[in-house]
């Protein structure tokens, strides 16, 4: 099933948490991407809070080349990067994937090329979560 937000699209996935998380890192590979950063939801909020929560992790992917370009185009960039991809259990046992519209996220400022490297980054995350 498919899920568009204003700010992010993904999908749900009849599949364990694991072999999701698993299939969306080697998915995001083949696009060129790389996890910089990687937070583990529900570890946190035990570390931090003592409290369960859902398996959920947050990946923040990167393609360098694409990140280069982003970055000639507008220096403060960095503040929109990375692109984040959760993957988590939802309430009914389903997986769900979803990615940050890099299209919405860097449509806030103002330059078509860089709205053109957004677009390259959209494409790729949607064939990302289309391979899932």
């Amino acid at each position: 099933m498919e899920i568009q937000t204003a700010y992010a699209f993904g999908k749900k996935v009849d599949a364990s948490f694991k072999d999701v998380e698993q299939k969306v890192r080697v998915e995001l590979a083949k696009e060129g991407f790389g996890v910089l950063t990687e937070i583990n939801v529900q570890d946190k909020f035990k570390e931090k809070l003592g409290r369960d929560f859902r398996d959920y992790v947050i990946l923040g992917a990167c393609s360098p080349a694409l990140a280069w370009d982003a970055f000639a185009l507008e220096i403060n960039i960095g503040t929109l990067l990375p692109c984040n991809v959760v993957v988590y259990r939802d309430d009914n046992g389903k997986t769900v994937v979803m990615v940050m519209d890099p299209v919405a996220a860097l449509g806030i400022i103002d330059n078509a090329k860089l709205g053109e490297v957004a677009a390259q980054v959209r494409a790729r995350m949607e064939r990302v979560v289309d391979a899932l």
